[in-house]
């Protein structure tokens, strides 16, 4: 058996796994979230902890077997997480969403040169909610804390240090730190000097840097008897959710887009060769499979959907009438979905905005999609970015939003792609399997590669398939200008694909 676990922001999932691709055991455990109205968002690294022990035990439990020969771990990028010199956490992990350093990162970007020489110096233009603005948010506002630091992790690495006693890290979720060149897939000193003034005290605190078929380690005995697994299990390097999530979708070659439509939405399609976008939008992440993993993210999707069903007292069962019941465009109704400021386009101190409100479209099901379309445009209008300029013709599509009928319908329409829907919904979870049947394999010099493995694993549900229909693609491409027109308005600093 093999053993998937993913490390969410509303909470952990486990899944064990036969070799042939079989669902043995599934298990879930929630995460609490601090919150704060500056933008603060925040977990205990404990919390993992805890939920990963958790769903483990509840997998296993159900599989009815404990033999795992090895397990992966995915996890919610750029969160950071700091030890002291007894590897004890020193405070709580600031989150991928967590905007309350939005004037670090500010500093830090016009510090090496503005957007354009931060892109041509680091490889990467460091965004509010990456890994370094955080450490000099924490050198800034609690300075007794930063210079305790002795490790920097990101949340899967610290949930494989808790299983193995071992640091270490991986190119695709380093990708998202901002201190780290996804071009030559090294650690860019240059910026930590930035932040702790040339002490070197950052640098010598980042794990050393694993290849995708590299193991951290061995699960601990007194971790192995926590979670209910035999002894001497292998923990393969594991990765970001979007990395991992990218293997459980089969994205593991050129040609296919994953998109992930979640609390936030992810779009990223796996390359060969670095990206190259210079206007910043698209993230040039390395995948966890050795090549590369350009990305779009915007910060509001399902949770803005839900929020304003919950706001007309309605569930999420109502979002197909009320998609069903209304027409591409809402009347003219747009909503800008930015509750929680925005990554893509780079506006984090941004807030929602409805325009275009009438006396005639001014209805519930009007809003209901007038929000699910903004989602979709604000996250579709990275595709072009991140496939520069070439047209997708087919879409795997996960997430919350992936269960609706008709928000697959408006995504097919909206791209003019096919929309295929796994039938794992769990992505990262297998994802994390595949990886870890991927390093055991290659430790016993029997590896399949990773085109065989996912072929073999990733099955798509031909029920959930969506086609898209060239006559609702012209009103919603009238539907999306408009959009355009409106963050523009709203925000003429940001420039859209379409712009």
């Amino acid at each position: 058996m093999f053993l998937g676990i993913d490390c969410g922001t509303q909470g952990s999932k486990a899944l064990l796994m036969s070799r042939d691709g079989d669902a043995l055991g599934r298990g879930y455990a929630g995460h609490e979230l601090i919150e704060r109205s500056n933008g603060a968002r925040e977990q205990e690294p404990r919390w993992w902890v805890e939920a990963l022990r958790t769903s483990v035990r509840a997998a296993v439990a159900q599989a009815g077997k404990a033999e795992v020969e090895a397990l992966a771990v995915s996890g919610q990028q750029h969160g950071l997480v700091v030890l002291d010199e007894h590897r004890e956490v020193i405070r709580p992990a600031k989150l991928w969403n967590d905007t309350e350093t939005a004037p670090q990162n500010a500093a830090l970007v016009e510090r090496f040169g503005g957007k354009d020489g931060a892109l041509q110096r680091l490889g990467i233009l460091p965004l509010t909610g990456y890994t370094v603005s955080k450490l000099l948010w924490l050198k800034e506002r609690e300075p007794q804390n930063f210079a305790r630091v002795r490790h920097i992790l990101l949340p899967h690495e610290y949930l494989n240090f808790w299983l193995t006693g071992r640091v270490a890290a991986e190119y695709g979720d380093a990708s998202g730190t901002g201190y780290f060149d996804p071009r030559s897939r090294t650690w860019v000193r240059e910026v930590l000097d930035s932040i702790d003034s040339g002490t070197g005290q950052l640098f010598a605190a980042l794990p050393p840097l694993l290849q995708p078929h590299e193991a951290v380690g061995t699960v601990l005995p007194e971790r192995a008897a926590e979670l209910g697994i035999a002894p001497g299990c292998l923990v393969a390097v594991g990765g970001g959710d979007n990395m991992m999530g990218a293997i459980g979708t089969g994205n593991v070659r050129e040609g296919v887009v994953t998109l992930s439509m979640g609390t936030s939405s992810t779009l990223y399609s796996f390359r060969n060769t670095p990206a190259h976008d210079a206007t910043g939008g698209v993230a040039p992440f390395c995948s966890s499979t050795g090549g590369w993993l350009p990305l779009v993210c915007t910060m509001n999707a399902t949770n803005v959907v839900t929020e304003t069903l919950q706001l007309l007292g309605r569930t999420v069962a109502d979002i197909e009438p009320a998609l069903a019941d209304s027409e591409p465009g809402a009347q003219g109704l747009i909503c800008l979905p930015f509750l929680n400021g925005e990554r893509t386009p780079d506006l984090p101190g941004a807030t929602g905005t409805l325009v275009g409100l009438t006396a005639t479209n001014w209805t519930p099901n009007n809003l209901i999609r007038a929000v699910i379309e903004g989602v979709t445009f604000g996250i579709l209008n990275g595709l072009r970015l991140v496939l520069e300029g070439q047209q997708a013709s087919l879409i795997v599509m996960i997430g919350g939003g992936a269960r609706s009928a008709a928000w697959r319908q408006m995504v097919a329409d909206c791209s003019g792609a096919t929309i295929h829907v796994p039938t794992e919904a769990e992505a990262g979870c297998l994802g994390a399997v595949i990886q870890a049947m991927y390093a055991s394999g290659r430790a016993n010099d029997a590896a399949d590669s990773w085109e065989q493995l996912t072929s073999r694993l990733v099955w798509i549900d031909a029920a959930h398939t969506a086609l898209p229909d060239p006559l609702r693609a012209i009103a919603y491409r009238a539907a999306q200008e408009r959009y355009n027109a409106a963050l523009l308005a709203a925000y003429p600093q940001v420039r859209t694909a379409q712009a």
